[in-house]
Parts: C-alpha cells; structure tokens; sequence
C-alpha cells in the first residue's frame, strides 16, 4: 500500500504555497474581498487547496519573481482562470 502521507504537503511547504498565492494575486491585482465573495467563499477556499498542493512551486517563485508589473497570471497555474475570474468581477463592481 502506498504511503499516502508523501502526498500530503508539510507544514512548511503549506506556508509558501500561501506566501506564493498571496504574492500571486497581488501581482494580478485580484482583490482579497472579490475572490473571497465569488460563490459563497467556496470558490476562495478550493483555490487556496489548489495552491496547498501545488506542484509548480518553483515556476511560480520564478515567475512571481520577474521585473514585470501587474500582469495576468500564468497559463501553469492551476488557479490561473480563478484569479482572471477575479480581475473581472472586481473590474465590474468598480465601473
């Protein structure tokens, strides 16, 4: 039987995932309140999940570690169309 806690992400690992989801999203300028708003917080809870076990950690640091400014967030991200969904809603609440 396979071990399943390897899968399981320690608890280090969990604390830069969020760091790096964090990052991300003020990078994309996604507003904590919209994200948090969209389908009940469930919508923000799953994505906070995907980060958890995320295995592009590294692409992210990389890419959240780029000169660029404010951009959409990356096609390797497994929150990628979350976080546009995001930049849209808060672009419509504002107009």
């Amino acid at each position: 039987m396979a071990n399943a806690s390897r899968w399981w992400p320690t608890r280090e690992e969990v604390l830069r995932r969020q760091h790096l989801m964090r990052r991300m999203m003020q990078l994309c300028e996604v507003d904590t309140a919209t994200a948090a708003c969209i389908d009940g917080g469930l919508a923000f809870h799953i994505a906070e999940t995907k980060c958890r076990f995320c295995l592009q950690e590294a692409a992210c640091r990389l890419w959240l570690d780029s000169d660029e400014g404010p951009r959409m967030p990356p096609d390797f991200c497994p929150n990628a169309g979350f976080f546009r969904l995001c930049q849209m809603s808060d672009k419509v609440q504002k107009h």
